[in-house]
């Protein structure tokens, strides 16, 4: 896989990913059918990144045009997400 992935959104827009935001957004895509709300130390657990890896990687997956919407959701012992398809 290359060093960057790329998605268009629906205005033509680019975002270019990194490979570990790219995991991120795979991971969630899969689950979100299942589950809403996602601590960010397990989703590193399930993917082999900190807790804040994951937190650090997630701006460009809330700001970006995807089929899903991420959403910062509580603080408490881990940041957790909230994310609907």
């Amino acid at each position: 896989m290359s060093a960057t992935a790329q998605r268009h959104g629906s205005g033509g827009a680019q975002t270019t990913l990194t490979d570990k935001q790219q995991s991120i957004l795979e991971y969630l895509r899969e689950h979100a059918d299942t589950q809403t709300y996602f601590k960010s130390r397990l989703i590193g657990e399930e993917l082999g990144m900190s807790a804040k890896e994951v937190g650090t990687n997630m701006a460009p997956l809330q700001d970006g045009d995807f089929d899903i919407d991420i959403e910062k959701w509580g603080y408490s012992s881990s940041t957790t997400w909230m994310v609907t398809a």
